[in-house]
């Protein structure tokens, strides 16, 4: 049996955590300004791309929070640490992008039926420095957070270019309220916006739940994971294999491979440290492998309970 884990994230996180404490300050402070510019201006589009920044302070630093838990030493309660914190925390952000939306799209169609006035160049000018504000602060998290591999930055970037876009939708209905009258323009915006918002928002929560379910990591192709195993010409067969997602950095493989009764110690290491090598460049961070005989018994029930050398490769997941 072997196991093996990959630190090499360290620098990652700490660029991560900087750029989401800058981000919590930037955005938390504008996002008073815009939403008392909301009421001012009596904009929905405005007050509700205000009231979306105020939940992005909320979520940048619960990701925050959940950089800092998620580096706490695993204990002998939490024996892999606090590193799914991360993965609430996106999905904490994930729910609330999707509540906001909602909320925003059922308060715009009630303007609809009842429009009201709203002060274009207020809402003009407010959103326009919403627009730079959030232009800033994603382009810190795009160019120095990993937006692309760690669910709860991505989480957090999505939040922010929810932002950015409510406040062109904000400035492109303030431009026609300006020029035209067209005072649903601001309805039209919030919802436009609010779809997008939830479209996002949905991405971020399913990848979490696939995640807490543990289910197939996304980035590893597990008939190739299997197939790397059985294709060693030591292994007969493979059973109880399962792979799943830890944290974001850490793809972790369980499963037992089945072995000649007469093979060595000696061979099983070499056996193994080859195949660590094979599957690391697979993406499996974290592995435990059993070798063992034919002579043991395992449960016929379990999912991708029995794979044979040279039979179709169909795999479960953990």
């Amino acid at each position: 049996m072997t196991e093996k884990h990959n630190h090499n994230h360290g620098h990652v996180h700490t660029n991560n955590k900087k750029i989401l404490l800058i981000s919590f300050l930037i955005i938390g402070i504008f996002m008073i300004v815009e939403i008392i510019g909301g009421f001012v201006a009596n904009s929905l589009a405005l007050l509700s791309d205000g009231l979306h920044m105020f939940s992005d302070t909320i979520s940048l630093g619960v990701a925050l929070l959940a950089f800092i838990y998620a580096e706490k030493r695993a204990t002998q309660s939490k024996t892999f640490g606090y590193k799914r914190f991360e993965i609430l925390a996106a999905l904490f952000n994930g729910i609330t992008l999707f509540i906001i939306g909602i909320v925003i799209i059922v308060e715009a169609i009630g303007r609809f039926f009842t429009p009201e006035d709203v002060k274009s160049t207020e809402m003009f000018i407010i959103s326009l420095l919403g627009l730079i504000i959030n232009i800033i602060v994603a382009a810190l998290m795009f160019k120095g957070g990993d937006t692309s591999h760690n669910i709860n930055m991505r989480g957090a970037f999505l939040h922010v270019m929810g932002d950015l876009l409510g406040s062109v939708g904000a400035i492109i209905a303030a431009l026609l309220i300006w020029a035209f009258n067209f005072t649903i323009a601001d309805p039209i915006a919030s919802i436009i916006v609010s779809i997008l918002i939830i479209k996002s928002s949905w991405g971020i929560t399913k990848s979490s739940l696939n995640i807490l379910m543990e289910g197939t990591p996304s980035d590893v192709n597990l008939s190739k994971v299997i197939s790397a195993i059985i294709d060693e010409p030591q292994v007969e067969n493979v059973h109880d294999c399962h792979i799943w997602t830890i944290s974001n950095e850490m793809n972790a493989l369980s499963c037992h491979a089945v072995v000649a009764h007469t093979m060595s110690i000696e061979d099983g290491e070499v056996l193994l440290n080859r195949l660590e090598h094979k599957l690391e460049h697979l993406n499996i961070q974290h592995m435990t492998i059993q070798l063992e005989t034919n002579a043991h018994q395992h449960d016929n029930a379990t999912l991708c309970s029995s794979i044979d050398k040279g039979a179709d490769v169909h795999p479960h997941a953990h």
